[in-house]
């Protein structure tokens, strides 16, 4: 009788052994599977704030007004006729340097608010002076369609590179007295332009005489 209960017992242990063994490749297969665990990222020093990217900066409405102003450059290029022209900026009056093109869908509200029957006069008598680049970046035929009578129009992707103008329609007020750029922006509308440009100079006025 002893020696049946031994056996019994020794029968049972060995499946226990079995089954334990059994278990334990189990759990190693399953380790085995498992992803090898990411590095931590490094943490960021308490005193260094976390920048978070919101995609390009919409422009600012013109007039920006610059903290120090800059020498503009005199514009040389060619007319919508394919004469040669120099425009001046140091001439006395003022002027606003409209960079527009024929191939920009918000350009266009600004070449129809150029218009004679429809142009907003700039405060102070300030000229315009439209700005495209040359021949081979705008179509011609387009060009003579939208250009306005009255109003000076040069062909010149240098003066783009000069003024460090990146987008249309964009534009920049310059001082005719000193031939400086004053402030420099977009807007939406012709008539905005102007009633932002007409604020500056008075702003302007005001502290010079503060």
């Amino acid at each position: 009788m002893l020696v049946a209960v031994v056996v019994v017992e020794t029968i049972v242990l060995a499946l226990l052994s079995v089954v334990v063994v059994a278990l334990l490749r189990s759990h190693a297969e399953i380790l085995r599977r498992l992803p090898e665990p990411e590095e931590p990222e490094p943490s960021l020093p308490h005193d260094e704030p976390i920048v978070l990217s919101a995609g390009p900066r919409l422009p600012a409405h013109l007039p920006s007004p610059r903290r120090r102003a800059t020498e503009a450059h005199d514009i040389s290029g060619t007319t919508p006729a394919g004469d040669a022209v120099v425009v001046s900026m140091a001439v006395g009056s003022n002027t606003v340097l409209a960079f527009l093109s024929t191939g920009c869908l918000t350009c266009r509200t600004f070449w129809d608010g150029l218009q004679p029957a429809v142009r907003t006069p700039l405060p102070g008598g300030a000229r315009v002076v439209v700005v495209v680049k040359d021949p081979a970046f705008e179509s011609p035929s387009k060009l003579r369609e939208l250009a306005p009578p009255d109003v000076q129009v040069v062909q010149s992707s240098r003066a783009w590179e000069d003024f460090g103008i990146e987008m249309s329609p964009y534009f920049c007020f310059v001082d005719g007295a000193t031939g400086e750029v004053r402030s420099e922006g977009a807007a939406m509308t012709w008539g905005q332009v102007a009633s932002l440009l007409r604020d500056a100079l008075l702003d302007e006025e005001l502290a010079a005489r503060t």
